[in-house]
C-alpha cells in the first residue's frame, strides 16, 4: 500500500486507477484515504495532487479523528452496557439460559439470552455477532415498510432492498433499480432512516442531485432537510467500537 508522508507521520492510502475518471478525487477515513486517478496518471502527477491537497488532507483527517473519538466504545457485552439504537443510548441485559444459541429481543432495552455454558472467552464475540444480525434484520424490515409506504403513491418501485456494510455512503440506487442501505442507519432515529430510504427511492426517477431531484424528495418527504441535517451532524455516532479493556 502506498504511503504519503506528512511531517513525521506516514499515512497509508489506497490508489485506484479508473478509465472513467477525468480528474483525481480523494475520500478519507480516520485511518487512511483513497485516491482515485485517471488510468494514465503518472507518479509525478499523483504526487502533485497529494501535495496540492496536503492542507485539506491534514485538516480533514484531524476532524474525522476527533469525530471518531466520540463514537460509542463497548468494552464488554454485559448487563449495563449501552449501544446506540434509533438515536438513543440503549441498555443491554444479558441473561444465561439453557438454549444453544444467543437470542436477542427488544423491550425497553435489549434483552439478550446466551447459552449458560458459553465460555467467557467467546461470549463477547458471539453476542456481538448475534446483535449485529438482529439489527441488520430490523433495518431491513423498516426499510421495506418505508418502501411500501411511499413507493406506490409516488410511482417508485425498486427491484429490492439490500442491507450492506458500506464504508463511505449511507445508501445507493443501482441501474438495476436495486436499493442498498448501510445497516448503521439502525442507530439513527427512525425518521432519519426513512429519509435515507426516500432519498434512494427518488433516484429511481432522478439519477443525479440536481434541483429536480431535491424538489421530488420534498414532495415525498416535506421535512427532509431536518432529517438530512441530523444525519450530517451525527453520522459519526452511528455505531460502536469494540475495544479491549486496559488491565
Amino acid at each position: 500500500m502506498p504511503v504519503y508522508r506528512i511531517g513525521n507521520r506516514d499515512i497509508e492510502y489506497t490508489l485506484r486507477r479508473s478509465a472513467k475518471a477525468k480528474k483525481a478525487s480523494l475520500s478519507l477515513t480516520p485511518q487512511s484515504f483513497e485516491l482515485l486517478v485517471p488510468q494514465g496518471a503518472s507518479d509525478e502527477q499523483i504526487g502533485a495532487v497529494l501535495d496540492r491537497r496536503r492542507g485539506w488532507i491534514i485538516q480533514t483527517m484531524q476532524h474525522m479523528e476527533e469525530r471518531a473519538k466520540a463514537q460509542t466504545r463497548v468494552y464488554q457485552f454485559v448487563t449495563g452496557a449501552k449501544i446506540p439504537y434509533r438515536g438513543r443510548m440503549t441498555r443491554l441485559t444479558i441473561d444465561p439460559f439453557d438454549g444453544s444459541l444467543v437470542e436477542v429481543s427488544f423491550r425497553n432495552g435489549f434483552q439478550i439470552r446466551k447459552p449458560a455454558d458459553l465460555s467467557p472467552e467467546s461470549s463477547d464475540a458471539i453476542i456481538e455477532s448475534a446483535l449485529r444480525l438482529w439489527l441488520k434484520r430490523r433495518v431491513r424490515d423498516d426499510a421495506r415498510d418505508f418502501v411500501r409506504k411511499h413507493g406506490e403513491r409516488h410511482g417508485l418501485k425498486p427491484r429490492g432492498v439490500g442491507i450492506k456494510d458500506q464504508k463511505h455512503m449511507w445508501g445507493s440506487c443501482g441501474q438495476d433499480r436495486q436499493i442498498n442501505l448501510n445497516w448503521h442507519l439502525i442507530f439513527a432515529p427512525k425518521p432519519v432512516l426513512e429519509y435515507a430510504v426516500v432519498h434512494e427511492m427518488c433516484h429511481l426517477k432522478h439519477r443525479n442531485h440536481q434541483s429536480e431531484f431535491w424538489d421530488f424528495v420534498g414532495r415525498v418527504l416535506p421535512d427532509w432537510e431536518g432529517r438530512k441535517a441530523w444525519l450530517d451532524k451525527n453520522e459519526h455516532l452511528l455505531g460502536w467500537e469494540k475495544v479491549k479493556a486496559v488491565r
